[in-house]
């Protein structure tokens, strides 16, 4: 499996083509003085291109502020980000507003479907809105790797949370991207149906050849992955490649315990 590169030092693996994302010594602080705040603290690192990337930590460790950061929702105090070539640290908003148009995809906890348009509309939106046409092969390829061929007609209201939050991942999915960032995905979905959108993503990776970014609080969820960065205080604390759910929780306890001695 591909997977994603940390490295501190360089802040980058140094094959800049096979990277779709990058943080360079990010730093994200709120307030000043005595009342600063520091979410990320010099953080740097590579998400490698065709992999499934989860991010992890404790409460208040600054995982999703790093996934905003990298995905142009948030902006850094200091240091740089880039997405492929691009670097968008200082981009103006409308610059910044197409570029996350066209070039990244979101997944988020809600499901954000719009409840009098059905499943294809929903999928369909963001290029309609964009004035541009789906590519028909590809959003068909899509659509059958989520499992909605026979639910494009369903409204929003007719359709179980999975299906929804599947429709959801392919409107993510359609217009090819080149970075997907999700944020708790399957946070609002039973284990069930969280294992069918999790199995949906890692498909997506490994039959669609898309780059998938996650932040999870869920060893389970993480374990889809092909690698897990973990962050405490701000800070990229640890590295696991190929993850299994329980490795992932016995890394997640060791940060119970550092924090029950501190």
């Amino acid at each position: 499996m591909a997977t994603a590169v940390v490295n501190p030092a360089t802040g980058g693996s140094g094959r800049h083509s096979d990277v779709a994302a990058r943080a360079e010594g990010v730093v994200k602080a709120y307030g000043a003085g005595e009342t600063r705040v520091v979410a990320l603290d010099r953080v740097s690192v590579d998400v490698e291109r065709g992999a499934f990337t989860a991010i992890m930590g404790p409460s208040g460790s600054g995982k999703s502020t790093l996934m905003h950061c990298l995905a142009g929702l948030d902006t850094v105090t200091e240091g740089r980000i880039h997405i492929g070539d691009t670097e968008i640290t200082g981009l103006k908003d409308k610059k910044l507003t197409r570029l996350r148009r066209d070039r990244i995809g979101f997944i988020f906890q809600a499901f954000n479907l719009l409840p009098t348009l059905n499943a294809l509309e929903n999928i369909t939106l963001p290029m309609d809105i964009a004035g541009r046409k789906p590519d028909r092969e590809w959003l068909d390829k899509v659509i059958s790797t989520v499992g909605l061929a026979d639910r494009l007609k369903h409204r929003p209201a007719q359709l179980s949370g999975g299906q929804q939050q599947r429709v959801a991942v392919a409107r993510a999915l359609a217009s090819r991207p080149e970075i997907i960032f999700g944020d708790e995905p399957t946070g609002n979905l039973d284990s069930r149906a969280g294992a069918e959108v999790l199995a949906f993503l890692r498909r997506s990776v490994d039959d669609l050849g898309q780059t998938i970014v996650m932040v999870t609080h869920d060893p389970v969820a993480a374990s889809y992955a092909d690698r897990v960065v973990f962050l405490a205080d701000g800070r990229i604390v640890d590295d696991m490649r190929d993850p299994t759910a329980d490795r992932v929780l016995d890394r997640m306890r060791g940060f119970d315990a550092q924090g029950r001695t501190s």
